[in-house]
């Protein structure tokens, strides 16, 4: 942490425990000294005309905050990350210090400061004292300190307010982290141009995604049938081989495996993809169909989905055909798009891993959708990308909260990286354990006028993977990951992101950010 001496503004007063305890001095001190301690996820005017009161008691007030990791209250709880309330304390001109609190209460932290007085609310009193005050104010006891509550005429609760009427927050969190992690808007900017010539390789389950535009003429009078007169039909690569053309339009020089059937939309897929810039090397399998799901829309509604597929595991002979072409491309990175049409099955997955040349980064994303998959059979990659539901799915948990959720898939899968799809509400990153860096954060969506939200991950996919791989960083991974999904959301359709519409975008979140 910078010296509070070197840090500019309030900024300054944030603190840890040590700084704080050599700023105030030990007891007996020549000025009087009393500790708040709470969330503060939201501060509201309860919380200030608790540290106004505190305030009037001593000569210095500390604010301390329970830092994310020990916040298990509610659902994607803290709403606002630890760095940005520790500054949202430090602007009040009644506040003196702040520190964030890593342990799960303030026990030790009591112990170690040693102020004069703690103040709690006048909620932990009104009804009889709890347990942990009683903790607490043995722990004042012990040294010669004292407890105050503070008048309960003013009590709010920062998750009616959060729950009620959520505030966007999404920039301010942003900046926060950037700043936590000495990271700025340039530098997202130049992993964007670096990203230029990765060479990539993505194997997966290419899927057509038709739709067949229809008007309705009526119903028939015998039986509840719908009548619709076709008006045109499109089709567009999907599955991995979207995921391949976003990996293209964000710089990636790709290579794409698949598997397809011998028919027409084999020469769509690979012509499709060749027109792109992206080397494909599809496997034949005349058994099977080309997967094609086509959906039948009347006045922008999905009447019906008709799907045309086999999923079949893939035989022996494709395999070795798939490992073959794992193994013989140099690249930068490995991607497995699984969609569960028959490439990836517990049996195939650890031989195709095991093809991936030593030293290449291994990317794996699992969209299970309504289709029996696990995220968990990919083991020991650098990243994953699940949503939660597919999270969910893998651990056999609808009960947990989000962040003990991505924890435990994080420990699970054992991968370096979690990146855990969250859709309106963002993402949660999980990293590798490093005692000098936090173990998650959160990110934001920052998509304005949702229009269509499919290829939302197969964006943040895409340049999640790409900025990781060129700076090594999972906070830019994630943020560009982040913003790429933003733009898919959008613009109708799973069209390939490119970065100049991520550069766009990032253009409107600085300004935000510097209210401009």
């Amino acid at each position: 942490m910078t010296p509070p001496d070197k840090q500019p503004d309030y900024r300054r007063k944030i603190m840890t425990r040590e700084q704080l305890r050599e700023a105030i001095g030990p007891r007996p001190r020549p000025h009087s000294v009393i500790m708040c301690h709470g969330t503060f996820d939201l501060v509201h005017p309860g919380h200030i005309r608790h540290l106004m009161y505190a305030k009037s008691k001593a000569d210095k007030l500390i604010a301390s905050l329970t830092s994310d990791a020990h916040i298990n209250k509610a659902n994607f709880r803290p709403f606002v990350p630890q760095e940005l309330r520790a500054m949202n304390l430090a602007a009040l001109e009644c506040v003196d210090y702040v520190i964030v609190d890593e342990n799960a209460t303030p026990i030790e932290n009591l112990q170690f400061i040693q102020p004069d007085f703690f103040a709690k609310g006048y909620e932990y009193s009104s009804e009889g004292v709890h347990p942990k005050t009683k903790e607490e104010i043995a722990t004042l006891e012990s040294y010669g300190g004292e407890v105050v509550f503070t008048p309960g005429d003013l009590i709010m609760s920062s998750s009616a307010i959060i729950d009620l009427t959520p505030p966007n927050l999404a920039v301010d969190k942003l900046h926060a982290l950037l700043e936590s992690e000495g990271l700025g808007f340039a530098d997202l900017r130049t992993a964007l141009d670096k990203m230029r010539g990765v060479r990539v390789h993505v194997i997966g389950d290419t899927i057509v995604d038709g739709y067949t535009y229809c008007t309705l003429i009526g119903g028939t009078a015998k039986t509840p049938t719908f009548s619709v007169k076709y008006e045109r039909a499109v089709d567009f690569s999907g599955g991995a081989a979207v995921v391949a053309k976003h990996m293209r339009a964000a710089g990636g020089e790709v290579v794409f495996s698949t598997m397809l059937g011998n028919d027409a939309l084999k020469d769509f897929v690979v012509d499709d993809l060749k027109s792109a810039g992206i080397t494909v090397e599809a496997v034949v399998d005349p058994t099977r169909p080309t997967t094609h799901k086509n959906a039948f829309i009347t006045n922008g509604y999905r009447m019906l989905k008709v799907d045309k597929l086999d999923n079949r595991p893939i035989s022996d002979k494709i395999l070795e055909k798939l490992k073959a072409q794992l193994a013989a491309h140099p690249v930068h990175v490995a991607v497995f798009s699984d969609f569960r049409h028959g490439l990836f099955n517990k049996h195939t997955i650890p031989p195709l891993t095991a093809a991936v040349p030593a030293g290449v980064m291994r990317v794996a994303d699992s969209q299970v959708a309504n289709r029996w998959g696990n995220i968990l059979e990919f083991q020991d990659f650098d990243l994953i990308t699940p949503n939660e539901r597919e999270a969910r799915f893998a651990l056999g948990d609808q009960d947990s909260t989000v962040r003990p959720l991505a924890l435990d898939l994080y420990k699970k899968a054992r991968c370096k990286t979690l990146i855990l799809k969250l859709g309106e509400r963002g993402l949660i990153t999980y990293r590798s354990p490093d005692p000098n860096v936090r173990s998650f954060f959160t990110v934001d969506s920052f998509a304005g006028n949702v229009v269509d939200a499919v290829g939302a991950g197969d964006a943040l996919l895409a340049y999640a993977t790409l900025s990781l791989k060129v700076t090594g960083s999972n906070v830019v991974a994630s943020i560009l990951g982040s913003i790429a999904a933003a733009v898919a959301c959008e613009h109708d359709g799973n069209n390939p992101v490119a970065p100049d519409a991520v550069l766009k975008k990032l253009a409107e979140v600085e300004k935000r950010a510097r209210f401009e």
